[in-house]
């Protein structure tokens, strides 16, 4: 909003032409959230920690988790409002795109906020049950999907990576696969943030790889130069992406091992349906499967435990799942696991992007 505030007196300040373009708002937006973490991380510690919003600790999790008991939690609380007020006065108020993505936030953080709430007051790490969580995603993903479905312009048909030829059209179908698409990631980035640092730094990465998808996206030169699908307006998503970057790395600063603060389900939830949403709107969806590889690999090891030890009557394919739980429990130290999963996280996200040119 403030953009087109700015961006009235371009005639008469000829220098006030930059900020139409999105790369500049972008950087601002970026910087904004950033700031906003930075300037307010310190203060929302110690209020969490003053109220005695703490993290509860699975009884069964490894051992050395015991003294993360108490560490102030839902710092969902400081990344959602710095994302949001970032994007509100750097992006166009008018985009359909961005007003989207601000209910999923909204909405997702609900839940979370709701689900961390509950853990707290219960004094339990369980929080909302699994079937009201569910339905509660699915509600929120559908209005998201139906809205993209119906609106002029938006496609129902699916871009392949690497085959410039192949574009699928879904129909109908189109909204289940959103909506899969949305919740999917939504706890996917849920189940990984089981580690000081370990999700917000792979968000940070998807988001800036998502970032210069919905720039290139949204230009129909360089949508046309790549073969990749031209989305009028979605470049906004650009400044959306780059206050996530911006959140994400002041976050950061207070999440890092050891923590001083963890994201929550009020965190994690949001983000990660914010990502699928960004990921369907830029029509790169399948590519979320490299994007978010870490992500994926994360959710699959679940998947997988609870199927073999249902199918072997209590034999467990992993010491303990989520997967970097596993890794903790062959005795890697957990900053180790981290970094590592850090590294692939971003290898991931290099590839990805040659899939730009590899069509």
């Amino acid at each position: 909003m403030l953009y087109k505030l700015i961006y009235l007196f371009h005639t008469d300040l000829s220098w006030l032409n930059v900020f139409r373009y999105i790369t500049f708002r972008t950087i601002l937006s970026s910087l904004t959230a950033l700031v906003i973490c930075f300037v307010f991380g310190g203060w929302i510690i110690r209020k969490l920690g003053a109220m005695q919003v703490g993290q509860q600790i699975r009884d069964d999790g490894p051992p050395n988790h015991k003294s993360k008991a108490g560490t102030p939690t839902m710092g969902g609380c400081l990344i959602l409002p710095a994302i949001t007020l970032a994007t509100l006065l750097w992006a166009d108020p008018v985009n359909i795109y961005i007003w989207l993505v601000i209910f999923v936030i909204i909405f997702f953080g609900g839940i979370g906020f709701a689900d961390d709430y509950l853990k707290i007051s219960k004094k339990n790490s369980r929080g909302l049950s699994a079937a009201a969580k569910f339905s509660l995603q699915i509600s929120g993903a559908l209005i998201v999907a139906l809205t993209l479905y119906f609106h002029p312009g938006f496609g129902s048909y699916l871009n392949v990576p690497f085959l410039k030829t192949v574009s699928p059209d879904l129909g109908i179908g189109y909204i289940p696969f959103a909506l899969f698409i949305i919740v999917g990631t939504s706890n996917a980035v849920n189940l990984t943030d089981g580690l000081d640092g370990l999700a917000i730094s792979p968000l940070i990465v998807a988001f800036a790889s998502y970032l210069v998808f919905a720039y290139l996206a949204g230009n129909i030169k360089t949508a046309s130069y790549l073969q990749i699908p031209y989305l009028p307006g979605s470049g906004e998503i650009s400044v959306l992406c780059g206050a996530v970057v911006g959140a994400g790395l002041g976050f950061l600063w207070y999440n890092a091992y050891p923590a001083e603060i963890f994201m929550g389900d009020v965190g994690s939830l949001p983000l990660g349906a914010v990502l699928g949403t960004v990921a369907v709107i830029t029509k790169q969806e399948l590519v979320l499967i490299l994007v978010g590889g870490l992500f994926v690999f994360e959710a699959l090891s679940v998947i997988f435990q609870v199927a073999y030890f249902k199918l072997t009557g209590g034999q467990r394919m992993f010491r303990m799942a989520p997967i970097h739980h596993h890794f903790e429990l062959k005795g890697w130290p957990e900053p180790k696991v981290i970094v590592r999963f850090w590294i692939i996280a971003i290898i991931l996200a290099l590839l990805s992007i040659s899939t730009l040119k590899l069509r």
